[in-house]
């Protein structure tokens, strides 16, 4: 090979090297983002006329109306939530949250999430999908974003979740910090 070819390969070949450097880290930033709230009103068997969702799955022999002993284990919740844009569950909803949720470890709280965004308001039409694990005691928890349709058609993404508010095993609200990386 001659001098002049070496040159070329050696330039290439440090060229490729520096642009597989684990040291230069590549900044995502968002094409869209949203910051939406849901609230949870699990059916206990006496607020029927305002609970938004209901435990559809449980142990062998468990009450429908009250989450499994041993960090509800085995319980599964169908809901169907308000969407707000702040964290007052009294606020006009922008949309629907409806999907389930499942308790699966047996020595902490933790659950498996599958569930759709349904908005249908003046600023937003479409679906947002989200699936993934929520280890609950975490203060914040990344889910993934899977797809949409509408405004979020095809959109893909993170949506950082917190639990914002609880009373007891009744209600919660999930402050949900949606943003997408893959925007159609």
């Amino acid at each position: 090979m001659s001098t002049k070819g070496s040159i070329v390969v050696f330039f290439f070949t440090i060229l490729a090297l520096s642009r597989a450097s684990p040291s230069k880290k590549r900044q995502h930033v968002p094409c869209k983002q949203l910051l939406l709230y849901f609230h949870d009103i699990l059916y206990n068997g006496e607020n029927a006329a305002n609970a938004t969702s209901a435990i559809v799955a449980a142990p062998q022999g468990a009450n429908l109306t009250k989450l499994a002993d041993q960090f509800h284990f085995g319980s599964m919740v169908v809901f169907d939530d308000p969407i707000t844009l702040d964290n007052n569950l009294h606020s006009k909803p922008v949309g629907r949250a409806q999907g389930l949720y499942f308790y699966d470890t047996k020595n902490t709280f933790t659950a498996w999430l599958g569930f759709t965004f349904v908005l249908n308001n003046t600023e937003h039409q479409g679906t947002i999908n989200f699936a993934g694990a929520d280890p609950i005691l975490q203060k914040s928890r990344d889910i993934s974003v899977i797809g949409g349709t509408g405004d979020f058609f095809m959109h893909r993404g993170i949506a950082t979740i917190m639990t914002d508010a609880f009373e007891g095993e009744v209600y919660f609200r999930l402050r949900v910090d949606i943003k997408f990386y893959e925007c159609w």
